[in-house]
């Protein structure tokens, strides 16, 4: 789940192996569990229903369709995103967190839940349709060497680098989808039940996470495989807020796309692999940063002493201007006053000047990653101008574009290529096909 005004890093880490204690029950509910659950294992598990897709066409295939969700939220003041799926049979409404730098998607669930945290509706109630131990979507959740304890249903655990979790099992469910071809389809996908979740520090009102990774369990890779849409994903952040995301690549002309490879030396992120940083047009000397494009980070972190080399510039540009510290102001951590107020970006995009992350694009040219003053600063309710670039103390060695940075751009993911690319577009309009699509 996204992690508030602070935006920290969301990148996930599929754990490999169980918490050693069970989380303390939040429900005095002594219904009977739908599952064996973990440290609460039922010795008679429910005989798996599969789930009929509810269409007779699903085996065409649609390259060239896609399928588009609107987006909710913004960078600041609200902190996050969602988009709406309907699931189930019959079929209702989820909001979810979308979030590139996971797979799997899961709803909280009532199976019964031991740990839930506030969602906006209902718990989600799972068919009994589970995903067996060994199907080939579980064991891509697990290690090699993983022991299947009951053979019948796949157990997850998810950990988020902010501190939330969630576990439970994987189950089958219909999900209802209108392509922009005009068809609607509800094709049986899987997605994890879960019943014991614990909240980052920043928790917001979410029904679960859309994962929107590269492997196997991911939504869209389950899409692709059926034949559905092609394993593309994109989305495209307003500055003003909202904007939308879409499955599929009939929503962009290719050519007019900037395109760098995706690293193979990190083939379990959207990582471009290592950058320059750029500030000003002229080099700074700050190389072999690596670089990781994350829908669930809110704001862009860079490492330590990168940061610190970047604020260096940033102050030093700001010397003799009329922009002070602002010391008090808490909603990020580096804010600037000035001698009043400011209403908009569009007052302090004198005093800031653009920055860039440029790609090394597999040793051919080099591509860039533009970040003009709106893609890395924010007015804070005091009227103070922030930069939304931050510490990444606890990212490692990764450095995370986030949410604030890929405002008013088209940023595709496509795995079929292996390729992420970027273009300046207008994100307050869905668009309907390529040729409706405004850049």
């Amino acid at each position: 789940m996204k992690v508030g005004m602070l935006g920290l890093l969301r990148v996930v880490v599929l754990v490999l192996v169980l918490r050693v204690s069970s989380s303390s029950s939040s429900s005095s509910s002594s219904t009977t569990s739908y599952f064996g659950q973990k440290n609460r294992r039922s010795s008679i598990l429910p005989e798996p229903v599969p789930v009929q897709a509810t269409t007779s066409s699903l085996r065409l295939n649609r390259v060239g369709s896609s399928i588009v969700f609107p987006l909710h939220g913004n960078v600041y003041p609200i902190g996050f995103y969602n988009v709406t799926l309907n699931i189930g049979q019959p079929s209702k409404p989820y909001f979810l967190d979308p979030d590139t730098g996971s797979d799997l998607t899961w709803l909280q669930c009532d199976a019964p839940c031991v740990q839930c945290t506030e969602t906006p509706h209902p718990l989600y109630k799972p068919s009994n349709s589970l995903v067996p131990c060994n199907d080939p979507l579980c064991k891509s959740l697990h290690p090699p060497e993983h022991r299947c304890e009951t053979p019948g249903q796949c157990d997850y655990e998810i950990q988020y680098a902010d501190g939330g979790s969630s576990m439970g099992v994987l189950v089958k469910d219909a999900f209802s989808f209108n392509f922009t071809n005009g068809e609607q389809l509800k094709p049986p996908l899987a997605l994890g039940c879960g019943y014991d979740q614990i909240p980052g520090p920043y928790p917001h009102p979410f029904d679960g996470v859309l994962g929107l990774g590269k492997g196997k369990s991911s939504i869209v890779s389950q899409l692709s495989k059926q034949g559905l849409v092609q394993n593309v994903v994109g989305h495209c952040i307003s500055v003003r807020g909202g904007g939308y995301l879409f499955f599929g690549d009939g929503l962009y002309d290719s050519s007019r796309v900037l395109w760098t490879s995706m690293s193979r030396d990190h083939p379990e992120h959207y990582s471009p692999g290592f950058a320059e940083l750029i500030f000003g047009g002229k080099t700074t000397g700050i190389k072999n940063l690596l670089t990781v494009f994350d829908s669930g980070s809110s704001y862009t972190y860079l490492n330590s002493p990168a940061y610190q080399a970047l604020v260096s510039l940033v102050k030093k540009e700001l010397t003799g201007r009329s922009l002070t510290e602002a010391l008090d102001d808490k909603t990020l951590p580096l804010c600037w006053k000035g001698r009043r107020p400011f209403k908009s970006l569009n007052d302090v995009r004198k005093y800031f000047k653009p920055i860039a992350l440029s790609f090394a694009n597999g040793g051919k040219a080099k591509t860039q990653f533009e970040l003009p003053p709106e893609a890395y600063l924010i007015i804070s309710r005091m009227g103070n101008v922030c930069l939304g670039i931050i510490d990444g103390k606890g990212t490692g060695p990764l450095n995370i574009i986030g949410d604030i940075s890929m405002q008013d751009k088209m940023v595709i993911y496509n795995n079929e290529k292996q390729l992420i690319g970027w273009a300046p577009a207008n994100c307050d309009r869905l668009p309907k096909s390529k040729t409706s699509s405004i850049w």
